[in-house]
């Protein structure tokens, strides 16, 4: 059985503390027009150039492709979990924000903040972590914001399944 040595656990969380994605990660047209379509999406912002140009040439657009935000979204969130979750699974995102529109060839970083540490109270063994994360391009310009809600467990512990009454 293969067994995670390495945090972070549930003990490991403090209110305050901060993440930051060790890496960036660029975004290309095809990454959007695949997620886009495989999501069934069908506003043509995010993959109909012909559309765009003719009705989205102002600011911010210049008739470019938009990048769906739920690409944006899932980015953002995976880059932390090395450093936030992977020792849990996730309960819920809330109050999400798209801040500014992303585009093929922005590259997108992420931070979070630790905003709120609980024991949980029907599962021994693990806790809940809420983060306050952000998204933000390579202008330095943040695109998304939102809480991610998950549990994680507590150092030696693992899922039985059991729920506490």
């Amino acid at each position: 059985m293969l067994e995670s040595s390495e945090g972070p656990y549930f003990e490991d969380f403090k209110i305050g503390q901060r993440f930051k994605s060790k890496i960036g990660r660029t975004l290309t047209d095809v990454d959007n027009i695949w997620f886009t379509l495989l999501t069934n999406n069908s506003n043509q912002i995010h993959f109909n150039k012909d559309y765009t140009e003719k009705y989205f040439q102002g600011e911010p657009f210049k008739g470019r492709l938009v990048v769906n935000g739920f690409l944006t979204l899932a980015i953002v969130a995976g880059m932390l979990v090395e450093q936030t979750s992977q020792n849990g699974f996730m309960l819920g995102i809330e109050n999400v924000k798209f801040l500014n529109p992303v585009f093929s060839g922005d590259t997108i970083y992420a931070e979070a903040e630790v905003i709120k540490v609980r024991e949980s109270k029907s599962r021994p063994g693990f806790g809940i972590v809420k983060i306050r994360t952000w998204g933000y391009n390579q202008k330095g310009e943040k695109v998304v914001e939102f809480d991610r809600v998950f549990m994680v467990r507590k150092r030696g512990a693992s899922w039985t399944g059991e729920k506490k009454e």
